[in-house]
């Protein structure tokens, strides 16, 4: 049986005083006002209502019944009234996984300037390049890099990123400038961790692709410490440019084989459902499109 129709009835019925009159206020026949009432009394085992000809009363258990029923029924309708102004209007808690460098490098005023606009939303950020699993982990939105947004989510482009092949002018200088790809194997290349071509940089050169094997004193799984390695003339580093920007205008690094180029890749927003999308993570997701176009131009 449907309990929560039948407690709707039952209370109405209580309200009306008579079937017929909680019938015509509920849409439905006498006959149905009846049943649902006689199942709820064979569901509970118990009877909640005296019927005579001339009055209806309700029976003591009937009374602690209805004043449960009409409470949980509130709490319903005001839960119900909650989550649609929550679909509504951008407001509560919004968790978010982003990679930790491109958080830092990126997303840091965004994100800031976002709370600003939207005073009711919290925002709980989670700064890792570990990719986690939306659902399982509570996430109601990730920022993913990738040649390709995973199957099954939906993803929302918010431009793209490319690498860039550099070393600081101290490793060049005593250990040479590689000329040619061959050359990377006599070099320490600091590889990222959770790279998904493993230990190998992959590179373009027209319409031509170059998988190439790299080996170094130093792996790490966050680009940010892999530039300070490259700093300290510790090698090569293969990262994208929103990372190491700043020292190749600087010279603090300088880039290497500039004539090969990276593949590009997708920065997203992905969220698990179109479906009954809040508010928080639509106004955050349009927030994202808006203020991150450009600066996730194609670069050089």
């Amino acid at each position: 049986m449907d309990v929560l129709s039948s407690m709707k009835v039952f209370a109405a019925v209580v309200d009306a005083g008579s079937f017929t009159v909680a019938a015509e206020r509920l849409d439905m026949s006498r006959a149905m006002t009846s049943k649902y009432i006689a199942t709820l009394e064979e569901h509970l085992g118990t009877r909640l209502l005296n019927r005579t000809t001339r009055r209806l009363s309700v029976t003591e258990s009937g009374g602690v019944y209805y004043q449960r029923c009409v409470q949980i029924l509130f709490d319903i309708e005001e839960a119900e009234q909650l989550a649609g102004q929550l679909s509504a209007t951008p407001r509560g808690t919004l968790k978010i996984t982003m990679p930790l460098a491109f958080g830092l490098h990126r997303l840091g005023p965004i994100v800031a300037e976002y709370a600003a606009r939207f005073p009711d939303v919290r925002l709980e950020l989670a700064l890792s390049d570990r990719v986690v699993d939306l659902i399982e982990d509570g996430f109601d939105l990730a920022i993913r890099i990738s040649a390709l947004p995973e199957s099954g989510l939906i993803a929302r482009k918010l431009g793209v990123v490319s690498a860039v092949l550099c070393a600081s002018p101290g490793y060049l200088k005593r250990h040479g400038t590689p000329r040619t790809l061959a050359d990377l194997a006599a070099h320490s290349c600091l590889g990222y961790t959770y790279t998904k071509s493993g230990d190998e940089w992959q590179l373009t050169l027209g319409e031509q692709d170059y998988a190439i094997p790299i080996a170094g004193a130093i792996k790490a799984d966050n680009g940010d410490m892999l530039r300070l390695a490259a700093l300290s003339d510790a090698g090569l580093i293969y990262q994208p440019q929103f990372i190491v920007a700043e020292d190749l205008a600087a010279g603090r690094l300088v880039r290497v084989l500039s004539d090969y180029a990276s593949r590009e890749l997708g920065v997203y927003a992905i969220y698990p459902s179109r479906k009954h999308l809040s508010a928080k993570v639509r106004t955050f997701v349009d927030f994202l499109v808006e203020r991150c176009a450009p600066l996730l131009q194609a670069q050089d």
